[in-house]
């Protein structure tokens, strides 16, 4: 049977009980988009999700389904104040950085905080004695597609220092699955988007470089235009194909995945995407129809290093987590993420 969003009822009786009477899991990175629709998937599965995060691009609203360990993850001494409070079960690790293109022009913080920031962690995993680790990775490693879909074979060849350092940490996470039992799966997300279905939380970056957010911002003139960089690729409109994932369907993969750890030790690495592709201009037509509104656009030149297709094979986290996209149909993502936005605007603008 296959386990979804969908099948990760909420028990709010089991989410407000008494933290001792739940697991805990160590979220790091769980006040951010992604990090907070996983600690609200756990704590609907019956873990108490503890968060760790610095809220450099997180936010303590998010923060709304267990405790906030506010620190950073090269912090050992405040990292394992942490694992000793709480004592986790099992690490789900989406703290980093995650700017493309800012990485290229400082690639230090980069591998200061995504790779420094893992080994860290792993330190203190070690010292409390925890075996388990979901990894937040991208699928930023796989570099240029020689094929699409992409599967989890595919050659690993990076175009970014933001690609690379993920890649980085997965390798050290090999390693240590190898030599001291460490057990791990690296989750290669495509395109996350959309936002939580009850409109609780949603994405909010400090500078947004995500597509569907800034299509809504030009549909909602808060923007000029939506800028297309590129019309000329080889696809059915000329402009690029994305696979776009429901944060929701994501934050299920990762609990999933979590239980996968307690009787298949790794290492693991799954993609994580819709299986199905969307060009620039399919999103913004979505947009339009899921608005009722104009989007405005603008053509410009395409950006060095953008492929023309990237797409997801999801076959392995369908067969061996059990897990299915259920909320990642394109209109459904971007009515997520519209409602989302309009009320995020509104409570700003008050």
């Amino acid at each position: 049977m296959h386990i979804s969003a969908k099948t990760i009822s909420f028990d709010w009786r089991t989410i407000m009980a008494a933290p001792e009477q739940r697991p805990a899991l160590l979220v790091t990175g769980g006040a951010g988009y992604v990090g907070s629709h996983v600690c609200k998937a756990a704590a609907a599965a019956g873990y108490l999700p503890v968060t760790f995060d610095n809220l450099s691009a997180g936010h303590r609203w998010a923060v709304r389904w267990g405790p906030l360990e506010h620190g950073d993850l090269r912090d050992e001494r405040r990292l394992r104040a942490a694992f000793d409070r709480w004592r986790p079960q099992a690490v789900i690790h989406l703290a980093g950085l995650i700017d493309t293109r800012e990485s290229v022009d400082d690639p230090a913080p980069y591998y200061e905080n995504n790779v420094g920031g893992t080994l860290t962690l792993l330190a203190c995993m070690r010292q409390a004695g925890v075996e388990r680790l979901v990894f937040s990775s991208t699928a930023a490693v796989y570099g240029e597609p020689a094929y699409a879909p992409i599967d989890e074979c595919h050659g690993l060849r990076p175009l970014s220092p933001y690609g690379a350092s993920k890649l980085a940490a997965e390798r050290i996470l090999d390693d240590f699955c190898r030599a001291y039992r460490l057990r791990f799966a690296a989750l290669r997300y495509f395109n996350a988007a959309g936002a939580d279905d009850g409109g609780e939380i949603g994405e909010a970056h400090p500078v947004e470089t995500h597509l569907v957010p800034l299509v809504l911002e030009a549909a909602a003139g808060r923007c000029p235009a939506i800028s297309i960089h590129g019309d000329d690729y080889d696809t059915p409109d000329g402009t690029c194909i994305r696979d776009f994932v429901h944060v929701g369907d994501l934050a299920a993969a990762h609990v999933l995945a979590v239980r996968h750890l307690d009787n298949e030790a790794g290492p693991h690495t799954f993609n994580l995407g819709s299986g199905r592709g969307a060009t620039v201009r399919q999103v913004i037509e979505a947009v339009g129809r899921v608005t009722k509104g104009e989007v405005p656009v603008t053509v410009g030149p395409r950006r060095p290093g953008d492929p023309a297709i990237l797409l997801a094979d999801i076959t392995r986290a369908q067969c061996h987590l059990g897990w299915k996209p259920v909320l990642s149909e394109l209109d459904r993502i971007i009515a997520s993420a519209w409602n989302w936005h309009r009320k995020s605007w509104k409570t700003n603008a008050a």
